[in-house]
């Protein structure tokens, strides 16, 4: 088999009723939310940057009969052989999927749907480069936790304040850059900044970029122009857009 094959599979969607088995406070700005069910028995994520969409009810004062709002997610661990489902929430600017998570208890229930299906990026690349922000830390942990025994991998993070950087256990080589937020207007030029030295090592490397949009997009069209980075070898999603409330799109040409 030709090798840095991107295997895209899909999956039967589903709806399932979970319910909050644990709640921890990962960082300040970090809530990591535990759930289980028996029908998450046959739940299947294989990509590290799976989405599912997560429905919270309708706001206070919505019109009865309202539809729950749907959020994606990244499901940043899931054990097979328990059943549990981590999912890791952003606390940022107020809206259904903070205020629920902020006071969320367990006994809690949620509901889920999907994911659809999976972008499997192979683990056979000579190095990796994760680019984020604090919405990307689910899948950038994933991926390094996932990663084989070896493995370089360096992140390159943009959070709130240094008490946001997290650590994550894995046989990888990992090589963490967290970059302080100064204003989310100046996100892209930190993150450039801070890659400015970065070196990769011999081989070929894949790089990943997941942030607000306009910040994916600047940081894809770095990667190319400035680093000369392979296009079929780069992948960048805008995860979120300033002043949207749902968005999740691929940025490409």
């Amino acid at each position: 088999m030709e090798r840095h094959q991107i295997q895209r599979l899909r999956h039967e969607t589903r709806r399932r009723i979970l319910t909050l088995t644990a709640v921890e406070r990962l960082t300040p700005n970090i809530a990591r939310l535990t759930f289980a069910a028996p029908d998450l028995q046959d739940f299947v994520s294989a990509s590290h940057d799976d989405h599912i969409k997560l429905f919270f009810p309708a706001p206070a004062g919505s019109d009865p009969g309202a539809k729950p709002v749907a959020r994606d997610f990244t499901p940043r661990r899931f054990d097979t052989k328990t059943g549990a489902l981590t999912i890791d929430f952003a606390l940022h600017e107020a809206g259904p999927a903070t205020g629920w998570a902020a006071s969320a208890r367990v006994g809690d229930t949620l509901e889920i749907g999907g994911p659809r299906g999976s972008s499997v990026t192979p683990d056979d690349f000579d190095w990796y480069l994760l680019i984020g922000d604090e919405t990307a830390l689910p899948a950038i942990g994933r991926r390094v936790e996932e990663l084989r025994a070896g493995a370089p991998v360096t992140t390159c993070v943009v959070v709130a304040s240094e008490a946001d950087a997290q650590q994550f256990e894995t046989r990888a080589i990992w090589s963490p850059i967290w970059v302080t937020r100064t204003s989310r207007a100046h996100d892209a030029a930190s993150l450039c900044a801070a890659l400015s030295t970065f070196q990769p090592p011999p081989g070929d490397g894949f790089v990943w970029i997941a942030a607000e949009a306009s910040v994916a997009r600047a940081m894809r069209a770095y990667m190319l122009e400035e680093r000369g980075h392979p296009r079929a070898w780069i992948k960048a999603a805008g995860y979120w857009k300033q002043g949207q409330a749902e968005t999740h799109e691929r940025i490409e040409d």
